[in-house]
């Protein structure tokens, strides 16, 4: 079981108060898996200063050589793939699939960031007079403050610090409480990478003190935040009060239209797998399929199937979805169902806590859902799916643009023409054609519109790295 403090500036220290939390394993509760440092905002302000006494020194640290560390913090984190992996399963829940997908994520951002480290410094770019050279120069923001959520506790927190140390920034981490675990991992592998001191530092307690004084502190010159609506909405308040770059994740309410060209069987195995796995714990989870009626009852009776198919179970003992990852986000679940069920949907599986050690709920699918009820509104974050009536593609579009959400959206089509039309019409930040809603590629840009972005800055790829970049631009008549 692992103890740790906060890591500020290389050292392990234990938080101001003296006081520690626990976090237990969501399929058995009464196991202790760690035990943190409850950190409040003198930890928060030691941690930001000793990022800004590093930050200079890593500025002005070669990118290759950056990305050197980078590199071996990969290497380092593949060494350890498996022990991360029970790590994870442990703490937040996953099936041990999912985790091992999820580390070797984590293992892959810090492979490409440690390459895309070599091509940050600028551009030359033509002069329109003679004797001239005319250049930009891409310069790090200074100090980092990230604050994670739990339910990808390894993957969220690297494709914010890979970049951001790659653009030679220095950061402080809070990771949720309910998984920090991996996060402390992450650092130790830097750490052994290579990283200097202070450069990257992780400090654990309640959002109120250490997240609000990460979004507060003047030396702190950027914010990412993923997590939720309200939450974000309130760190940017927070941060932009004194001009800081703000970029936020937040919720999704993501739908699937599955149209009547569509191969039912394959649609209800896309709709399922982005719908459970992960135990609906995804901001781009599945929320809506949203179905041509010509298909509608076909549809249905093939999704029940697949979820009915589907055995909850602890992840590291062969489950095929693991329980939510804490008592509140499971009751949280239940009471939505409770609501579908007041609202008339009609509840064709699932719905129920499994009666059993662990936060497990089945798999669950209602029917007949009013596109304006809140099952069809609002974000669930647990494995819900609400199967919605349309007559047509136009009715399809103005149901899955009717949220106020707008991170993935997907279709499920044999007409090219009509997933073209689907692309350009959807309101969302990531679209898919005939592929599940979760699931993103690292090397292109992440982000959403509407209510689940502060539509600012895309995380991942080379536009993860334009966040925590300046660029100057040099006019040098010679």
């Amino acid at each position: 079981m692992p103890s740790r403090s906060n890591f500020i500036d290389g050292e392990w220290i234990d938080a101001e108060s003296g006081d520690t939390f626990d976090t237990h394993d969501p399929a058995n509760p009464d196991a202790v898996v760690g035990t943190y440092a409850q950190s409040g905002a003198v930890d928060a302000e030691r941690a930001i200063e000793a990022a800004l006494v590093a930050s200079d020194e890593w500025a002005d640290t070669p990118g290759p050589q950056r990305g050197r560390i980078l590199s071996r913090a990969s290497r380092v984190l593949a060494e350890r793939k498996e022990e991360l992996t029970e790590l994870l399963v442990r703490e937040e829940g996953k099936t041990q699939p999912e985790a091992a997908g999820e580390v070797q994520r984590a293992i892959d951002i810090f492979d490409y960031y440690g390459a895309k480290a070599r091509d940050v410094g600028g551009t030359v770019k033509g002069a329109s007079g003679p004797d001239t050279t005319l250049r930009t120069k891409t310069e790090p923001l200074g100090v980092a403050g990230l604050i994670t959520p739990w339910n990808y506790p390894i993957a969220i927190p690297t494709w914010k610090i890979a970049p951001a140390l790659a653009a030679g920034n220095a950061a402080v981490i809070k990771p949720a409480t309910l998984a920090p675990g991996c996060t402390y991992e992450i650092a130790e592998a830097l750490a052994e990478a290579g990283l200097p001191e202070g450069v990257l530092n992780v400090v654990t307690g309640p959002g109120g003190e250490v997240g609000d004084t990460i979004a507060s502190h003047p030396d702190v010159d950027a914010v990412s935040f993923t997590g939720s609506t309200g939450v974000g909405n309130a760190v940017y308040d927070t941060a932009t009060e004194d001009g800081k770059r703000v970029q936020l994740e937040m919720g999704g309410k993501n739908p699937i239209v599955v149209s009547d060209t569509a191969d039912v069987a394959e649609a209800a195995s896309i709709v399922a797998g982005g719908a459970f796995g992960v135990t609906g714990q995804a901001c781009t989870a599945t929320s809506r399929a949203i179905v041509y009626e010509d298909v509608y009852d076909e549809f249905v009776d093939a999704v029940v199937a697949e979820a009915e198919g589907i055995e909850p179970g602890n992840g590291l003992e062969g489950g095929e979805m693991g329980p939510q990852v804490s008592a509140s986000e499971l009751e949280g679940t239940l009471d939505y169902v409770t609501v579908g069920k007041q609202e008339g949907a009609t509840l064709e599986t699932g719905g129920d806590a499994l009666d059993r050690d662990g936060h497990f709920v089945e798999p669950t699918v209602f029917a007949d859902v009013d596109a304006d009820s809140r099952i069809a509104q609002e974000e669930i974050f647990g494995p819900v799916l609400s199967v919605i009536p349309v007559g047509g593609y136009h009715e399809a579009l103005a149901v899955a643009n009717g949220v106020e959400y707008g991170l993935s959206a997907g279709i499920v089509t044999d007409d090219h023409t009509e997933a073209n039309r689907f692309v350009d019409d959807i309101e969302a930040g990531v679209v898919k054609v005939n592929e599940k809603t979760t699931g993103v590629e690292l090397h292109v840009p992440f982000g959403g519109m509407k209510a689940s972005s502060s539509e600012t800055y895309r995380e991942q790829g080379e536009a993860g790295i334009d966040f925590y970049s300046i660029t100057k631009t040099v006019y040098d008549n010679y």
